[in-house]
């Protein structure tokens, strides 16, 4: 709706604050207790809309869409016809193009109050907007469902077209506190036992590799940066999600843990990838309170679909039919440990 203005909303239930902004479905703050019960914001940001719509940081707890991560060269070929999207990060498109779901106003659809405070989004994305085939009506249901879990809930239906779809959220977080520095002390186990290399380009070969044995296994903990030096710039890569145990029908995707303040985040979701993302970009940004985030200040933990997958036969198709629902949960689960 044109007359929404970006705007920023809370849901506390006493123990967890999150602000989150109807532009793009950000998440600007989430405050949480560490071990002696003192509050911290674990996630960067900024204190207003403006430097989100000026886009000054790369998707800062956004949800972005209507594909998330990169599409190669920007093209992609459904049901007999081509399609070409804006190459906004040369030579691919990423995360849905100039204008994509991150820096759009979406309409707030319900906001409840209480203990289990929930704010529901919803955006019409129209036919050819970004490049992308056929109207897609998204929604996005944030949930506080008890005292230091927060649920996210992502489905959009394809109206008309069959059209690629794959949403994340691409919240940096940092569990010591947003101004406190790098993560690299921080520890991180992933439950995926695989990995899809990619090309120079930062696009997927097409292959499915073991970690087992490179510094891209965390089938177990470790300190992200045991052995981040070995990797280039830093973690950009997508890890195939293994099928482990289950809560609430979702597979452990993630656990972060956090030495200083013993603040443990779980990851729970339903999506087969997820980009483990190091903040390898962030350069000097000034965000909440004056404070500078630099590299690796932050760490993202984005459920997706694969990237490149519109282009992939092998991997797992983002195509959803028109009429089908594509649903992708996300539970982020706080404690102390």
């Amino acid at each position: 709706m044109a007359d929404q203005k970006p705007q920023i909303f809370e849901l506390n239930n006493g123990t967890m604050q999150v602000k989150i902004t109807n532009l793009g479905c950000t998440i600007t703050s989430l405050s949480l207790p560490d071990k002696n019960g003192n509050l911290a914001d674990v996630v960067l940001g900024f204190d207003s809309v403006e430097p989100y719509l000026n886009r000054v940081a790369p998707y800062f707890g956004a949800i972005v869409g209507r594909v998330a991560n990169r599409i190669k060269d920007g093209k992609f070929t459904l049901n007999g016809a081509d399609y070409t999207l804006p190459v906004n990060r040369p030579p691919n498109s990423l995360h849905g193009g100039n204008k994509g779901f991150d820096i759009v106003v979406w309409e707030v659809a319900e906001y409840k109050k209480g203990e289990k405070p929930s704010i529901t989004f919803k955006y019409h994305s129209r036919d050819g907007e970004e490049g992308y085939p056929g109207d897609l009506s998204v929604t996005a249901t944030y949930t506080l469902t008890s005292s230091m879990t927060m649920r996210l809930d992502m489905e959009a239906v394809a109206e008309n077209k069959a059209t690629p779809v794959s949403l994340a959220q691409h919240t940096y977080w940092n569990l010591a506190g947003h101004n406190s520095g790098n993560i690299l002390d921080q520890s991180v186990q992933i439950w995926g036992s695989h990995v899809t290399p990619v090309d120079q380009n930062i696009v997927p070969t097409g292959e499915i590799m073991p970690v087992k044995g490179t510094p891209f296994d965390f089938t177990t903990e470790k300190k992200v940066g045991a052995s981040i030096h070995e990797v280039g710039l830093g973690y950009d890569h997508n890890y195939v999600l293994d099928c482990g145990e289950g809560k609430e029908g979702l597979k452990h995707a993630a656990k972060v843990k956090d030495p200083s303040s013993s603040r443990v985040l779980d990851l729970w979701t339903n999506t087969p990838g997820m980009q483990f993302y190091t903040a390898n970009y962030v350069n000097g940004i000034v965000g909440k309170g004056g404070a500078v985030y630099g590299k690796h200040s932050g760490l993202c933990l984005e459920t997706q679909g694969f990237p490149n997958a519109i282009n992939q036969p092998n991997f797992p198709s983002v195509v959803i039919q028109p009429g089908e629902k594509y649903k992708h949960t996300m539970l982020f689960e706080f404690s102390i440990e």
